[in-house]
């Protein structure tokens, strides 16, 4: 239960009550309300302990073995079992190897690209407002910045148009491809992706952070066996602390760009570029719970819970649309959906306004050929990681769709609210 840490804010209740009695309104507002947010989970209680360890006051600049600090030893075992556990729980051989050390995902990407690319070369990834990732190449990100990107879109029936993949390939010459979103509700076809990588030279990034728990459970293809690098945040599907596992493969080199004529493999080009090349010392905590939730996603109940998201996104899915909801791409593969507001006359941003009045979380968000602005866009994305973890089923699907409906529709909100609280007790967080 998040509830259940309370009590350890003995001593931050005496040194800074106003923080604590915000991080008690934050822990009372998780309890209370529905959180559809896709990206969004909740980690275990032992997650949170290794997070506020003292851990934390640890340097550890380098990495195991080759540390800059003394002292290091405890760490040293830490982040090898992190690394021993990503491997495992992706079922990877010895040609992987992982780094456990970005902070996020973005600063992960942003490594890969460092490592594989030069300022001004060429990215091919997903349009953001097609589903993609500002880290993707948008043009208000670094990645739209540094580098040449080209973006590819879905085709109007939400579904990825790999023959524009593939088009746009050929004429650009991408040196990297990026395959992966951030809202695309569809099993994404990563032999067809590494298939056009291969073609025009270039190398595949596969970005799994938002599938990366389906992948563990079964129920999402994996990248593995196709990409030349995956990344993947730790929160999300994965049900770990904020933070990011870069796998490259060992047995592919790569031009150094520190010796001349000299060639690394892509896990040293990689390493190198997150440490020293962006990122001081790990965040050790960060690394000690990242290992703990990769030892919770190799239990059994880890892969139930995993197939449990789909079914129940399935389940959301098919009582929205018979409710009217129009949801983009006709349904969903995975744990998210985009859903068009237009046809019931309001916004995602009202939409998104609408529904936390009555204790329901979800985003607003931009859906293919949008008209409107990022800031107030058609959709909405939501998802059900978090509802799963809380422990609820299909049946409780069918219940909050009609939340949402009766929401969007104008119903009184303080019955609504009644309702949606009563739903959030039965399953405490």
């Amino acid at each position: 239960m998040i509830g259940g840490g309370i009590h350890f804010m003995k001593y931050l209740k005496k040194s800074d009550p106003h923080i604590a009695k915000l991080i008690v309104a934050e822990t009372k507002r998780q309890q209370e309300t529905l959180d559809l947010i896709p990206s969004e989970n909740i980690v275990s209680s032992a997650v949170r302990e290794a997070l506020g360890s003292a851990l934390t006051n640890k340097y550890s600049e380098g990495y195991p073995n080759k540390r800059y600090y003394a002292g290091n030893a405890v760490i040293d075992d830490i982040e090898l079992l992190a690394q021993e556990r990503a491997k495992k729980v992706f079922r990877l051989g010895s040609e992987w190897s992982v780094n456990v050390q970005a902070l996020s995902g973005s600063p992960a990407n942003m490594a890969v690209y460092f490592a594989l690319l030069k300022p001004g070369d060429t990215l091919l990834g997903m349009s953001r407002p097609f589903g993609g990732h500002l880290t993707h190449g948008d043009a208000v990100n670094f990645s739209g910045q540094i580098f040449k990107s080209v973006l590819y879109t879905v085709a109007h029936d939400g579904y990825l148009d790999y023959g524009e993949v593939h088009k746009l390939a050929k004429q650009h010459k991408p040196k990297l491809i990026v395959a992966g979103a951030s809202a695309y509700s569809r099993i994404i076809d990563f032999e067809k992706f590494a298939k056009i990588a291969h073609e025009v030279g270039a190398y595949l990034l596969v970005d799994m952070s938002h599938i990366s728990g389906l992948v563990v459970a079964g129920v999402h293809p994996s990248p593995f066996p196709h990409a030349d690098v995956v990344m993947t945040t730790t929160h999300k599907t994965l049900r770990g602390p904020r933070g990011a596992l870069i796998f490259s493969r060992n047995d592919k080199m790569i031009a150094s760009r520190t010796k001349e004529g000299k060639e690394i493999s892509i896990t040293r080009a990689i390493d190198s570029a997150v440490f020293p090349g962006l990122q001081g010392g790990p965040h050790d905590n960060q690394t000690a719970a990242i290992a703990v939730a990769l030892g919770e996603a190799m239990k059994p109940a880890f892969r139930v819970y995993g197939k449990q998201i789909v079914k129940n996104a399935k389940a959301l899915a098919k009582n929205l649309q018979k409710l009217g909801f129009k949801i983009i791409s006709g349904g969903t593969d995975n744990h998210l959906m985009l859903i068009d507001m237009t046809p019931l006359g309001m916004s995602g941003r009202e939409a998104q306004d609408k529904l936390e009045s009555v204790g329901i979380i979800v985003n607003r968000n931009t859906i293919p050929y949008d008209t409107r602005s990022a800031f107030d866009p058609s959709g909405i994305r939501i998802g059900t990681p978090s509802l799963t973890t809380r422990g609820m089923k299909e049946k409780e699907m069918a219940l909050i769709a009609g939340f949402l409906h009766a929401t969007v529709q104008g119903e009184s909100i303080g019955t609504l609210k009644k309702q949606v609280l009563a739903l959030c007790r039965k399953f405490p967080v």
